[in-house]
C-alpha cells in the first residue's frame, strides 16, 4: 500500500473550484489523501473503514482518495491500525498528520493543540480589571482562587497585574510587579505541573519574569514590536508568545484582510527575530476595536478560522466580556450561558487556546465537542 497526502497540490491551481477546495481545507482543517496499490481485500476494506467516517470518497481500482478532518485523525489511525497492522503505513499516516498539526511550544511543553486545546485560566490580581477586579486581591484570596482552578483542571494560570480594559490607568512596574511576583513563586512551589503565563506588555516586567524562570507563556497586547527590546530578551528562551492584534487607535476598511495582513506581517517579524515559530500563538483581540464592544466583535468571533491558514495555536479570550451586556443586558456574572455558546462557535472554527474564568464549564465545553466530533459508530 502506498499513502500520499494530496492536501496541497490544490494550493497554488489556478482553477475557481481547486482555489474553492483549498480553502475549504485551510477553513475547515481537513485533508486529502491518497491510498493506492491496494489489493482488492485492501480495497474493500478501506473503503468500509471510510464510509463509516461519513466522508467523500473515490474508489477506483485500485486506490482511493478521500478527505479527513484533522479532528478525527488520530480515531482513523487507530481503526487503521487495527485493520491493516503495518507498522510503515502507520509511519506514514503519523508524518502526514505531523505536518498539518498545530503544535504550540511553551516552557517545557510540546503540545498538540489540536488534540488537546488549552484550558487557559485568568487570575487578575488588579482592583479595576473588567470582571474579577477586586476578587482576587489579597494573598489569601488569591491563593484559595488558585486552589480552585487547579481542582478544576486548568492548564495553565494567567496573571494580570495591569489592566487593559478600555480607559484603563496604567500603573508603575514597581506595582505590577509587586502585584504579581508573589503570586508566580507561590504557584511555582505548591503546582509546579500548573503553566505559568503573564498577561503584560511591559518590558521590565518581561525582564524580571524572565530571570525567575518560572514563566512559560507572556501574553503582549502590544504584539511583541512596540519596543525591539522584547525580542532580544526573549529570543534565546523557550517562552510561549501569545502575540495579540489590536486596533484601538484606528477604524478598519476591510476588517478580515486588515487581520490577516497584521499577523502575517507580525509572525514574519517575530521568526527574523530568532522566535521558533512553534513557541507563537494568535489572538484576534476580541474587545480591542477602536469602538468597544461593538459589532467588530461578532465579525471577530465569526472569522476565527481564516487565520487557520497561519497553522498557528489561536486563542479564544471571550469570557463574560460587554457583548453579553450589548445583546442581551446580562450583568458580567449573568454571561457565562453566551460565553459558552460563543466559544463553542469558536473553538469549532479554529480556536484552540480558551482563554476563560470558568474552568469546570469550559472544560465541559471541550470534552463534550470533541466526543461530538469522534461520534463515528463502529459495529
Amino acid at each position: 500500500m502506498n499513502i500520499s497526502d494530496l492536501t496541497n497540490t490544490f494550493t497554488h491551481s489556478e482553477t475557481f473550484a481547486d482555489q474553492i477546495t483549498n480553502n475549504m481545507l485551510i477553513r475547515q482543517r481537513k485533508i486529502v489523501l491518497k491510498f493506492s496499490e491496494l489489493s482488492a481485500d485492501q480495497l474493500n476494506q478501506l473503503t468500509d473503514l471510510l464510509r463509516t467516517f461519513d466522508t467523500p470518497i473515490q474508489v477506483n481500482t485500485t486506490s482511493i482518495q478521500t478527505v479527513l478532518p484533522l479532528a478525527c485523525f488520530s480515531l482513523f489511525t487507530t481503526r487503521f491500525s487495527h485493520l491493516f497492522q503495518n507498522t510503515a503505513d502507520n509511519e506514514t499516516l503519523a508524518a502526514i498528520y505531523k505536518q498539518h498539526a498545530v503544535y504550540w511550544n511553551y516552557g517545557h511543553h510540546h503540545r498538540d493543540l489540536l488534540q488537546n486545546p488549552l484550558i487557559y485560566g485568568i487570575l487578575n490580581i488588579t482592583p479595576d480589571s473588567f470582571y474579577d477586579g477586586g476578587r482576587y486581591f489579597e494573598p489569601q484570596k488569591i491563593m484559595n482562587r488558585v486552589d480552585e482552578m487547579v481542582t478544576a483542571g486548568v492548564d495553565v494560570i494567567e496573571l494580570g497585574g495591569q489592566t487593559t480594559r478600555p480607559g484603563f490607568k496604567e500603573i508603575s512596574v514597581k506595582e505590577e510587579l509587586a502585584r504579581i511576583m508573589p503570586t508566580i513563586e507561590q504557584i511555582h512551589q505548591i503546582y509546579p505541573q500548573i503553566t505559568i503565563a503573564v498577561d503584560t506588555y511591559k518590558f521590565e516586567v518581561m525582564q524580571t519574569i524572565v530571570k525567575t524562570g518560572y514563566v512559560a507563556i507572556i501574553n503582549d497586547v502590544n504584539a511583541f514590536t512596540d519596543d525591539p527590546r522584547k525580542l532580544t530578551l526573549l529570543a534565546p528562551t523557550k517562552i510561549g508568545l501569545l502575540t495579540m492584534h489590536s486596533s484601538r487607535d484606528k477604524e478598519y476598511d476591510n476588517l478580515t484582510q486588515e487581520m490577516r495582513a497584521f499577523f502575517k506581517q507580525n509572525l514574519t517579524q517575530l521568526v527574523a527575530a530568532g522566535i521558533d515559530q512553534e513557541r507563537i500563538a494568535l489572538d484576534p483581540g476580541i474587545g480591542y476595536a477602536k469602538v468597544a464592544d461593538g459589532y467588530q466583535d461578532y465579525a471577530m468571533m465569526r472569522n476565527i478560522d481564516q487565520f487557520n491558514e497561519f497553522n498557528r495555536p489561536t486563542m479564544i479570550a471571550i469570557s463574560r466580556k460587554g457583548f453579553g451586556a450589548k445583546l442581551f443586558d446580562l450583568k458580567k456574572e449573568d454571561r457565562l450561558s453566551v460565553t459558552l455558546i460563543a466559544e463553542t462557535y469558536m473553538y469549532l472554527n479554529g480556536g484552540n487556546i480558551l482563554r476563560v474564568h470558568d474552568i469546570t464549564e469550559t472544560k465541559q465545553l471541550v470534552k463534550m465537542i470533541q466526543t461530538i466530533n469522534n461520534g463515528y459508530w463502529f459495529k
